[in-house]
């Protein structure tokens, strides 16, 4: 009995020690992957990480540059107007009889535009006639006594007096009667009608308004500054947006030889000849064409960066480093400019994402690898790496 019980404390004693093994071993595993996650978040997040030391590229976008034609232009708004723009005024006072013409018709200069009442002036222009018939015969009559000193010659003075105011009656009469009919007085277009068939007009009255579209002019008052620019004959474009299309063609017809004091202006008229389209009274713009450069170097403008009175653009260059360079322009047009040099067409010129780039930056173009991918990858291998080691630990 003494020997069951000896047996029994023995194999407790063995159960507690191998318990007590097995906690000691546990624990031990613990502790080493422990360790190994610590190891790992060291290295994340000490010595191993340089993302704080990386200089971040920035995206931007770049197009090479190209040659063509650039042309420097003035521009001015303007309101065309016609020179020969003329009211046609009744020089009677009676009632339309015939209205011959309509708004839009082109009529020729003396062409018939409308009959007024005229049987007044007919009876006046025959009686006038007769009495200059009659008075010529007279004279006539005078004459003949007078050169065989039958008569005196101041009878032969009073039948002369006598026939030159029948001739004067007889010419009035004539042109009273022309009144009643109201002729073109130049060549051109009705642009406008102010009278209906059986209106009673009176003199001087507006009947209609004729315009000649081939005197249309636009009118632009230039800065003395840009003078020595424009010349006589000079090209010009005249663009409208109620009319769409291509611009109107035009060019320098006059120069006023005065300055204005009072605006440092000189008055321009631009001749435009007749074309479909172009009114008196659109608002247009008008481009005169001072200088033309065929084969010019065409910088962007949406490249360009102001910095108080200087341009720059960047350039890129080698390891995808951009280089700030100044535009002197020569020339210029709404979208191009035209640098007088330190440009050429084998230049990457960034037009997109310059704003608050810097001389020398680092710069990333669409379809570069993205940074933050490529540090979340060396991230993800470094987390692998360290799995496999804190595995092979264990």
């Amino acid at each position: 009995m003494g020997n069951g019980l000896e047996d029994k404390v023995k194999h407790t004693d063995l159960a507690r020690v191998l318990a007590i093994g097995v906690a000691l071993v546990l624990s031990l595993g613990l502790m080493a992957c422990s360790n190994g996650e610590a190891k790992t978040k060291t290295f994340r997040n000490g010595g191993g990480d340089d993302s704080e030391n990386r200089e971040e590229a920035v995206p931007v976008e770049v197009a090479p540059l190209t040659t063509g034609r650039i042309e420097a232009t003035l521009n001015f708004a303007a309101t065309p107007e016609a020179e020969r723009d003329v009211q046609v005024l009744a020089e009677a006072t009676r009632r339309v009889v015939e209205l011959l013409v309509e708004e839009g018709d082109t009529v020729r200069r003396g062409q018939l535009l409308v009959r007024l009442e005229s049987d007044e002036q007919q009876s006046a222009l025959a009686k006038a006639e007769s009495q200059l018939e009659q008075r010529r015969k007279e004279f006539a009559r005078q004459q003949g006594l007078w050169e065989q000193n039958l008569v005196s010659e101041q009878v032969f003075i009073d039948a002369e007096y006598q026939l030159e105011q029948a001739q004067l009656a007889f010419d009035d009469a004539r042109r009273q009667l022309s009144y009643t009919e109201v002729r073109a007085p130049i060549d051109g277009t009705i642009a406008a009608r102010m009278v209906n068939l059986g209106n009673f007009v009176s003199e001087n009255q507006p009947l209609f308004q004729l315009v000649d579209f081939d005197s249309i002019v636009a009118r632009i008052y230039v800065p003395e500054s840009d003078l020595r620019t424009i010349a006589v004959g000079q090209p010009a474009r005249l663009s409208a947006d109620a009319a769409g299309g291509p611009p109107f063609s035009g060019e320098i017809e006059r120069i006023a030889p005065v300055v204005d004091p009072g605006t440092g202006t000189v008055k321009v008229t631009v001749a435009t000849p007749r074309q479909e389209g172009l009114r008196p009274g659109m608002y247009v713009q008008v481009e005169l064409v001072t200088a033309v450069h065929e084969d010019a170097i065409l910088l962007p403008k949406k490249a360009l960066v102001y910095d108080n009175d200087q341009i720059f653009a960047f350039r890129l260059g080698e390891e995808r480093r951009v280089e700030r360079v100044v535009v002197d322009p020569a020339l210029e047009d709404p979208e191009w400019m035209e640098p007088t040099e330190g440009f050429s067409t084998d230049d990457q010129i960034v037009v997109a994402g310059q704003s608050g780039l810097k001389d020398g930056a680092l710069v990333r173009l669409p379809g570069d690898p993205d940074p933050e991918e490529a540090s979340d990858d060396e991230d993800g291998d470094a987390e692998d790496e360290a799995s496999s080691d804190d595995t092979e630990a264990a």
